[in-house]
């Protein structure tokens, strides 16, 4: 077994693909929080392509951590000279390994906060890229509006404050390059937030007034902040993706990337200082992001909050385990089909009834091993970005929302489980206690689960769904997870042929 490091890159054999450049020679033009599986999935993954082909050298990442987890991030990137693998696994079975080269440096916040703000205000800096969690722009789900009591953005704010957070280091950044002439850096968000661009946009720049007004509105007219569409199935790196690593290439790699073959960036072409031609490597750089991320947000992530409490519930681990089974295949599919799809606008290049077939192709991978309990890591700010949306839109046009409903219901069954002790996997949610108390307080007043504000908002009121929502609770509770649903299909399936019915009586 080889240690990846720069001195070691020719040692790994012909099944491992090594940088065609040398990754010691790049320097910084890109500063990304939030280095984790998903980024090295993703955007350091396109930028490795893009230095392999030459040239283009100065768009190096520069990776920063701010929570105190990321600094074990810090001592493996440190000890295999920023190195890293990434394995891609197809849904036939196919596998590539690659060492990716892309991320030149990595700053660990709490260590300095002094050294990241000035790499953030030096002139080479172009572009601020963000993974930082759907949960992580401090927006309160109901109102969409910058939300600045949280402890860390208060401490923020605070006269004198030595930055902590994302919100607080980019801003001093854009601060120092603001008085000293130097002109703004483009913030782009990859996270999975409609319109993620704006949603940057609107938070930061509410920080930034809330420190200094003038600031927040200099912000807003010349930062460049571009919406984009990202997706790769990226799960968490275990100790047996490490093992296999090692016993299939040689690498010891502390902390590599496993993830899906497919990928796809929609990026629109909105910079201050330039970007690199990653439409070379094949990003779709467009005008409108919009249609993409509808179509990805409302289908593939809302379609992971629709299996992965049901499937929980139904004492399945993995993804591939339930998107085996006709019944979660139906399910999903009809999601798709009678909500979620419904709500979306025409998608350029795309053939969405395609694109829905092979997303239960991809969930049913089973080289991928991506668990259920992933998929519900902070349910509360996933549910209201992918799935409510769906919801407020088909009430709109008085168009179906029971699988949604059902959704919301099995997320709700969920938390009595966790609650009572039952065979789930544990609730890892930054609103875990206050979801708890609203799912206790069911037992007395059915329903009262809607009735949290930052999460449903007016939707809660709503008589239509809050009868759906009552139904599907009562149809878990009666049938079990797989009878909900199967119960669900049925009376689709007759509302499908009751005009065909009353048509050949007439």
């Amino acid at each position: 077994m080889t240690q990846l490091k720069l001195s070691n890159l020719d040692q790994f054999g012909s099944g491992v693909a090594v940088p065609s450049y040398d990754p010691s020679a790049l320097t910084t033009g890109i500063v990304h929080f939030g280095v984790g599986g998903f980024h090295r999935s993703h955007e350091a993954m396109y930028l490795d392509r893009l230095f392999n082909t030459g040239g283009n050298t100065d768009w190096a990442i520069c990776g920063v951590g701010v929570l105190p987890g990321d600094a074990k991030m810090r001592d493996v990137l440190d000890s295999q000279d920023h190195l890293y693998t990434l394995v891609t696994k197809s849904p036939a079975g196919e596998t590539e390994t690659r060492v990716i080269g892309s991320i030149h440096d990595f700053l660990f916040a709490p260590d300095d906060p002094e050294k990241v703000i000035e790499k953030l205000a030096d002139p080479a800096t172009r572009i601020v890229s963000l993974t930082v969690t759907e949960g992580g722009y401090s927006i309160n789900n109901a109102t969409g509006e910058f939300d600045p009591t949280g402890a860390d953005i208060a401490h923020d704010l605070a006269p004198g404050a030595v930055p902590r957070t994302v919100f607080g280091l980019i801003t001093e950044g854009l601060r120092r390059r603001r008085e000293r002439g130097i002109p703004p850096f483009t913030v782009m968000s990859c996270d999975n937030i409609q319109g993620n661009g704006h949603v940057t946009q609107g938070a930061l720049s509410a920080f930034a007034r809330h420190k200094d007004a003038e600031l927040g509105e200099w912000m807003t007219r010349e930062v460049a902040f571009p919406n984009s569409m990202v997706d790769r199935i990226t799960p968490m790196t275990t100790d047996k993706d490490r093992q296999e690593l090692s016993d299939q290439s040689g690498i010891e790699d502390g902390w590599p990337v496993v993830g899906e073959s497919f990928t796809q960036w929609v990026l629109e072409d909105h910079f201050t200082l330039g970007r690199p031609p990653l439409e070379t490597v094949g990003v779709q750089v467009v005008e409108d992001v919009e249609p993409y991320e509808l179509m990805k947000l409302r289908l593939l992530n809302a379609s992971h909050q629709a299996m992965g409490y049901l499937g929980l519930l139904a004492g399945y681990t993995y993804v591939h385990e339930v998107c085996r089974l006709p019944v979660f295949v139906d399910f999903l599919l009809g999601y798709m089909a009678r909500e979620g799809a419904l709500t979306l606008r025409p998608v350029p290049g795309m053939d969405v009834g395609e694109y829905q077939q092979q997303l239960i192709e991809r969930f049913a991978s089973p080289a991928i091993q991506d668990t259920l309990a992933r998929l519900i890591f902070d349910g509360s700010e996933r549910i209201p970005k992918f799935l409510l949306p769906v919801v407020r839109e088909q009430l709109t046009r008085d168009g179906e929302i029971d699988h949604a409903a059902l959704v919301v219901a099995s997320w709700a069954a969920y938390l009595e489980a966790v609650d009572v002790g039952g065979p789930v996997p544990p609730l890892q949610d930054q609103r875990g206690p206050a979801l708890l108390e609203a799912v206790r307080c069911e037992a007395d007043q059915p329903g009262a689960f809607l009735d949290q504000k930052t999460l449903f908002g007016e939707l809660g009121e709503n008589a239509r769904f809050r009868s759906a929502y009552l139904a599907a609770r009562e149809s878990i509770r009666q049938n079990g997870p797989v009878g909900a649903i199967e119960a669900l299909l049925r009376a689709s399936s007759a509302s499908d042929s009751a005009p065909a019915l009353a048509g050949q009586q007439a």
